[in-house]
């Protein structure tokens, strides 16, 4: 399994970043993907999800109607569309192979991560 994510970087508030997590070595179809967010000192949170071939979604409260995921079977990819971007939005973004996408999540494997930082 590998799960490899790009797109991070620095933003101003207000501002858009479209992050991208490439997967291979599962059946990419039929696997829920998660995007996980580590800020130090505050653990972390699971910030949105999408299922296997039910496509159900989870967006977390403080992302709910900013943050848009979607999955390319095509490209075994998964996109965080991140716009209207706040400070509180910093952090590392990870994303992950869930058992399901849901309300709790069961991680089976992760990537590496990419850094989000956005200042006022």
């Amino acid at each position: 399994v590998q799960l490899v994510e790009s797109g991070g970087g620095s933003v101003q508030a207000g501002e858009s970043l479209r992050l991208s997590c490439a997967a291979s070595g599962f059946a990419f179809d039929d696997s829920a993907i998660g995007w996980v967010r580590q800020v130090p000192r505050k653990g972390r949170e699971g910030i949105s999800c999408i299922g296997g071939r039910n496509r159900t979604t989870y967006y977390a409260d403080s992302v709910k109607g900013r943050f848009t995921i979607s999955k390319d079977n095509a490209e075994n990819t998964v996109y965080l569309q991140m716009n209207s971007l706040q400070p509180e939005d910093t952090g590392r973004y990870t994303c992950a192979l869930l058992k399901e996408c849901g309300t709790t999540w069961y991680l089976e494997n992760w990537g590496q991560g990419t850094q989000v930082t956005v200042s006022l």
